[in-house]
């Protein structure tokens, strides 16, 4: 499963959430969005309704921010995005 996880510049969840996904094993690729881009910051509040980063995504299905990662690692379903 493709895991891929949108961050921006200065963000300690964004680090937290990759630092997370490392420990766990899981592979991710990283999209950074620039503050500035509000066609990129556009795109994705309409797709998820979130204006904050990260944004985590297992394939299609949105996971949410690093608040949703860890709760997933608290259930220990993180190896299900492996």
């Amino acid at each position: 499963m493709v895991v891929i996880v949108y961050t921006m510049d200065y963000c300690p969840y964004c680090e937290q959430a990759k630092r997370l996904l490392k420990q766990r094993g899981v592979a991710y690729t990283e999209v950074r969005v620039a503050q500035d881009d509000d066609a990129e910051w556009a795109r994705l509040y309409k797709l998820t309704g979130m204006r904050t980063m990260p944004q985590i995504f297992a394939g299609d299905r949105l996971i949410g921010g690093y608040q949703q990662l860890a709760e997933l690692d608290r259930q220990d379903q993180l190896a299900s995005l492996k």
